[in-house]
């Protein structure tokens, strides 16, 4: 999980970028999913967990949470926003904790973070070294072979420092196991914009790879990504939820 400098510099408007994401149904949907799969133990810890809003959930949950990240700042902000929880800079594809935990999540698709395949493998073993027995891990990806690369998603937020417009969008070459995700960010003040640019290098896989590459360690569940309703994925859409069970 390289360092992300726009995830530095900009990390005081993390929160804003990502107003439109509903953290809570998120969090609930993965509670469910622990109830049904998971061992019933409370220990959890979240995977790029930047500014803490999902950790908040799950310790308001009766989570024991705790997460990690690459950049400090965003540790920072979730150590504010959750103090009772722990975090420690670590590379999530090459971690340690003190307790395994019941629970591992990633979310946002930070999955992909891992940039290559090797990372990605070393990522989940990490990820089952962590883990308790029966404990899961749930996180969210998508199949670089449904990648659209003209499709964008964007809102605006209104903010003390100016209106934000925030747009992001994959991009995969059609070959290889890296795509990448494209931001752009732009702050109007007083009639001046200030616009970044960046495009952070991720690991592409397809379902099938990705499914190959958990298999060995995990019973694994593809689930719809619906954070509304829990169900079987399709075969065909092009985001999914897995749910992976450590054997």
């Amino acid at each position: 999980m390289p360092g992300t400098a726009i995830y530095t510099d900009l990390s005081g408007y993390y929160d804003l970028m990502c107003a439109d994401i509903d953290y809570r149904a998120q969090s609930h949907c993965v509670h469910r999913l622990h109830k049904l799969f998971g061992n019933g133990g409370n220990r959890h810890l979240d995977l790029a967990c930047g500014t803490g809003p999902h950790v908040r959930h799950f310790l308001d949950a009766g989570y024991q949470s705790s997460g990690l990240d690459i950049n400090q700042p965003m540790l920072d902000r979730a150590a504010v926003r959750c103090p009772e929880a722990e975090f420690s800079r670590q590379d999530m594809c090459g971690f340690t904790v003190a307790q395994p935990a019941d629970l591992i999540t990633c979310f946002l698709y930070s999955i992909h973070y891992s940039a290559e395949i090797a990372r990605l493998q070393a990522c989940i073993a990490s990820v089952r070294g962590a883990l308790a027995t029966g404990g899961l891990f749930c996180f969210n990806a998508v199949d670089k072979h449904t990648i659209d690369n003209a499709s964008f998603v964007a809102h605006e937020a209104n903010h003390p420092d100016g209106l934000f417009s925030f747009s992001s969008g994959w991009h995969y070459a059609g070959a290889g196991e890296q795509q990448l995700l494209k931001l752009r960010i732009e702050r109007t003040t007083a009639g001046q914009s200030q616009t970044w640019h960046d495009e952070h290098r991720m690991v592409a896989v397809s379902f099938a790879e990705l499914s190959k590459l958990l298999q060995p360690y995990f019973g694994v569940h593809v689930l719809e990504h619906d954070y509304e309703k829990i169900l079987p994925w399709n075969g065909t859409s092009g985001n999914a939820i897995f749910a992976c069970v450590k054997l």
